[in-house]
């Protein structure tokens, strides 16, 4: 069964925290850290894996940091998911009984489904958390 890992939250939060980005603006670790609410050091072990995997750019320099390296709507959660966890949509079926094999194989492709979410979602949620936090004051 998949099983998400803190990095991979960390690392969601982060490349969110990125798309709300303007095309050419950058956030180093430091501000990133901060606005994604991830440990400073944690993340950037999880950034220079997502740079590896091509999902992130970096620039150095006094106005350097790090950028999504596609839109938003070209990178899925499953990417991301891909990149920080090991075998993440594996075959969770330990069984020979068929009535179960075929069970969790409908399982198994509505979660990898359910990753195949683009980031540009969060988007959505992102304005709806906003709007409930400015209903609230």
């Amino acid at each position: 069964m998949i099983g998400i890992s803190t990095k991979t939250i960390y690392a969601v939060a982060a490349i969110h925290q990125l798309s709300l980005l303007e095309k050419e603006e950058r956030l180093n670790i430091k501000a990133l850290s901060s606005k994604a609410n991830t440990p400073e050091k944690f993340l950037g072990q999880i950034l220079l894996e997502l740079k590896k995997a091509h999902i992130l750019q970096s620039t150095k320099g006094a106005n350097g940091g790090y950028s999504l390296n596609k839109s938003p709507h070209e990178i899925l959660l499953k990417d991301i998911v891909n990149t920080l966890e090991t075998n993440p949509f594996e075959d969770i079926c330990q069984t020979n009984n068929p009535t179960l094999k075929l069970f969790w194989e409908d399982k198994q492709k509505a979660l990898i489904n359910v990753f195949n979410t683009p980031l540009s979602e969060l988007k959505m949620y992102h304005e709806k958390a906003n709007q409930n936090f400015n209903y609230m004051i």
